[in-house]
């Protein structure tokens, strides 16, 4: 893909956000829902326990 076809993100100061910050921000989006998610299911295994026993 070429940079013309290619989205341009932009900080707050009209910069072009470099790759890895790019990524840095995913990464840190998806550790953030894989953190909400396992405390999901972790609460979600403590009440199926109470349940059971």
């Amino acid at each position: 893909m070429s940079e013309e076809f290619a989205p341009q993100h932009t900080t707050g100061a009209g910069q072009p956000k470099g790759l890895l910050q790019q990524m840095e921000e995913l990464m840190a989006a998806l550790n953030a829902d894989l953190s909400a998610l396992d405390a999901d299911l972790q609460s979600t295994g403590a009440q199926r326990q109470d349940e059971a026993g």
